[in-house]
């Protein structure tokens, strides 16, 4: 039993230093924070004017467009980079695998590219 807590106890005290330093940061702000807010902090920054129709509206297909483009850059680099790392061990089926994702995703790029998301006008 001892040689148990010996091998556990840097990770107890890792642990309660972590959820020491956690909730102090969560803290903190209630303390610290300067609690008088003015006019000008509580208008809307994001766009500059305060917002004029439902939050419900319909967005233009190019948003979709865009995150559609950074789903398909991200997955690439998500598989991509462990697929190089683990390269030489994987074989030819990893390999072709591989091939076949990559085409799935050139294909979601073409449909973007037509559909002009990759033009900023």
């Amino acid at each position: 039993m001892p040689s148990l807590i010996s091998d556990y106890l840097p990770l107890v005290i890792f642990v309660l230093i972590g959820g020491v330093i956690c909730s102090a940061l969560l803290i903190a702000p209630f303390l610290v924070a300067y609690r008088n807010p003015d006019t000008e902090k509580l208008s809307a920054y994001e766009c500059g004017f305060n917002p004029f129709d439902d939050a419900r509206m319909k967005f233009d297909v190019r948003f979709y467009l865009v995150s559609l483009l950074f789903i398909i850059f991200d997955l690439e680099v998500a598989f991509l980079f462990p697929w190089t790392a683990a390269f030489r061990d994987i074989g030819h089926f990893g390999f072709w695998s591989m091939i076949v994702f990559l085409a799935v995703l050139t294909v979601g790029f073409v449909y973007e590219w037509k559909k002009g998301a990759l033009e900023w006008d």
